[in-house]
């Protein structure tokens, strides 16, 4: 598995985030696999053509692409209409969240659709069904989580004579650090934040969706998923995959049945 991204241990991006690709890789390896931490810039075309002449040099195929580039987080603004968002970190976003999707994939797609079989994930916040009839929160965001939705349709369009398939999948409510950061705890602490937002409890590990990504790529079935935008909760029923801690949270039904309709929190039933 090739871990791509901006910040690694000798250079940081802008985001200013202290995770790095290769700690992704480490990860990687410690779970049975074997990580590759490869310093790429999605928005640079050169950068990431170089990545893809790697991996066809070295495998000579690519099975799956988890097309999961974002980063915008500290340049949007939560619900700040059009005419009162900073322009510049607004169109920043898109860059951040759009192009580098469709750079990765121009190049990456090449590859991948000489071999049948192929995968491409598209990751982002929420189902096609839920963004659809909600608002996210402001424009640039709004466009930045439904745009991946409409690629995985659009990839599964021009896969489908190379036997590919193409699928949306939106994590839930992701415990990754930068939410625990902002929450003030940790994984460990996790549930201190309940107190100040109590629908945190449908929370999950990043590791839950990449189980059930993990069992979608393996899934000799898995054309029947393309074009479609699907959660870490549905993925989880469909596979039989849990979280870490073998709970199976089904967060956006929960966010639309407890959370958007005022009620009280309680996972019961959801995970």
């Amino acid at each position: 598995m090739y871990c791509t991204g901006r910040t690694t241990r000798d250079r940081a991006s802008e985001y200013g985030r202290p995770e790095t690709i290769e700690d992704t890789a480490e990860l990687v390896t410690a779970a049975g696999g074997t990580g590759i931490a490869v310093p790429t810039d999605h928005l640079d075309p050169d950068a990431v053509a170089a990545l893809v002449d790697r991996i066809e040099r070295e495998h000579g195929r690519l099975d799956v692409l988890v097309n999961d580039i974002w980063g915008g987080e500290l340049m949007v603004e939560w619900d700040v209409p059009v005419w009162r968002h900073d322009l510049a970190n607004g169109l920043r976003t898109l860059r951040l969240a759009i192009d580098t999707h469709l750079v990765t994939a121009h190049h990456a797609l090449r590859l991948l659709s000489r071999t049948p079989g192929g995968l491409v994930v598209e990751v982002t916040d929420g189902t096609a069904d839920y963004n659809a009839a909600n608002y996210r929160l402001n424009v640039y965001y709004d466009l930045a989580k439904i745009a991946p939705i409409r690629l995985a349709r659009s990839w599964a369009h021009e896969l489908r004579g190379h036997d590919g398939t193409a699928v949306a999948v939106t994590p839930g409510w992701l415990r990754s650090e930068i939410m625990l950061e902002t929450f003030g705890v940790t994984e460990d602490t996790w549930r201190d934040a309940l107190e100040r937002v109590p629908h945190f409890a449908i929370s999950e590990t990043p590791r839950f969706v990449g189980r059930g990504i993990a069992a979608l790529a393996a899934d000799p079935q898995r054309h029947r998923w393309s074009g479609r935008s699907t959660s870490s909760g549905e993925l989880g029923r469909e596979y039989g995959v849990d979280d870490l801690d073998g709970s199976r949270p089904d967060a956006w039904r929960y966010v639309v049945e407890v959370q958007d309709a005022g009620l009280p929190a309680d996972t019961t039933g959801y995970r």
